[in-house]
């Protein structure tokens, strides 16, 4: 971790690397998580979206970071439906099996597994969950084409949450 070179947080001689707590919370955006964490010998520092970090070692700089924004829905569909779109068919919906992190493709720099038009048989992969640092598979339950991405890539998911549909 690099040397402390922050700010005084509060009195007391409480220092604070601002700039680590700027690269983690660049890092928190970036990647889409919502807590990241380093330990050093004595100290650990947390930031997350939208809650104080907190230390179970030593005495250690609290942090917080602000909230991502939220990407707009692109022209290929992705993104949840807007109001003024079609109806949706939810009985033709692929649904989370897991909470955790919806990925549209393999990589940052790859192009999305589908998109909306594209043709899929089943088993193809349409997107990736990511949970507890493992990465899901959602593969498509039929032949069809793909006709709405209910979610954004990167974007949080539930357990039964509607993600693509393939009808």
């Amino acid at each position: 971790m690099p040397e402390n070179k922050g700010t005084p947080a509060r009195k007391g001689g409480l220092n604070v690397d601002t700039a680590l707590v700027r690269e983690l919370a660049d890092i928190l955006n970036e990647t889409g998580l919502t807590e990241i964490e380093v330990e050093d010998d004595d100290r650990k520092i947390r930031v997350s979206r939208g809650a104080v970090a907190t230390s179970m070692a030593a005495p250690a700089p609290m942090a917080m970071a602000a909230p991502a924004v939220a990407a707009p829905a692109t022209a290929e569909g992705q993104g949840a439906t807007t109001p003024e779109s079609a109806p949706v068919d939810m009985a033709n919906a692929v649904k989370s099996p897991m909470v955790g992190t919806a990925y549209l493709a393999p990589d940052p720099g790859s192009p999305n597994f589908v998109a909306v038009g594209d043709s899929v048989k089943k088993g193809d992969t349409l997107l990736i969950v990511e949970a507890m640092k493992v990465m899901n598979p959602i593969t498509a339950p039929k032949d069809g084409t793909v006709k709405d991405l209910m979610i954004g890539n990167g974007e949080p998911v539930e357990f039964d949450q509607p993600l693509v549909i393939v009808a």
